[in-house]
């Protein structure tokens, strides 16, 4: 392991930060739509992601939506975390990349909620937000990628018997987070007070307070009981068995 000292690194926040809120501003949800010749904010519900996408255009689509999303907000913490694995903060036993991650992740996500290409109106961020934990979780050790999957199923699951899209995207967000929160945890419990330790948990609070809020009008609805159905089974047949709802 190599040591790396704040004055060494805090251009690469910069750059990780920049880097990451650009990627983040790509909407593939508005790509695919303009595919089809259209624009995806201005039909359904209006939202440029996953679930607006699977209702007008069906359900494959929507997984390849989901998907892109999916490696949008995993891929920048993958490259973070193989630059930085082998280093260590200067006059700490805290790895670089346990931190890098989530940083990248928490700009990926500003980018894809408010976009500076799309007037700072995105998307919701929960499969970015997703994919940031499949990749990251899985650089821990690659045994935990199929309890990760496991973990999308019982999203989905979920969602297919509550027809509740938003909570059971969000109630995974935050079991994620607690997750790796207590990986975290564990690892640096002898350090807690460790401004970086601190950060990261921080990053990871960030993660769910930017989904979460992004969901506010969705969470409001729900608890007034007027939140739209997302039935599994209709968004397969795409836009037509979506009338039916």
């Amino acid at each position: 392991m190599k040591e790396i000292a704040l004055s060494q690194f805090w251009y690469w926040m910069i750059l990780m930060a920049v880097a990451s809120y650009l990627i983040g501003c790509f909407n593939f949800a508005v790509l695919i739509a303009k595919f089809r010749h259209k624009d995806v904010r201005k039909i359904g519900s209006g939202n440029p992601g996953t679930m607006n996408v699977s209702r007008e255009f069906g359900l494959k689509v929507g997984l390849l939506n989901f998907v892109l999303d999916v490696c949008k907000g995993g891929v920048p913490a993958l490259v973070s975390y193989l630059v930085f694995r082998d280093y260590y903060f200067g006059g700490t036993e805290i790895v670089v990349s346990d931190f890098t991650r989530y940083f990248c992740g928490v700009f990926v996500i500003v980018g894809h909620v408010y976009p500076v290409t799309m007037k700072f109106r995105g998307g919701k961020g929960i499969a970015s937000t997703l994919g940031l934990f499949l990749f990251s979780i899985s650089c821990e050790n690659p045994v935990y990628i199929p309890i990760l999957l496991g973990g999308y199923a019982l999203i989905l699951l979920y969602i297919a018997l509550t027809e509740w899209g938003s909570m059971g995207s969000l109630i995974g967000v935050t079991g994620f987070s607690l997750w790796q929160g207590m990986i975290f945890f564990l690892r640096y419990d002898h350090v807690l007070g460790n401004g970086w330790v601190i950060g990261t948990f921080l990053l990871l609070l960030a993660l769910n307070f930017l989904t979460w809020f992004a969901h506010r009008m969705n969470i409001v609805r729900l608890f007034a009981g007027e939140e739209h159905h997302t039935s599994v089974r209709k968004l397969s047949k795409g836009k037509r068995g979506m009338k039916n709802m």
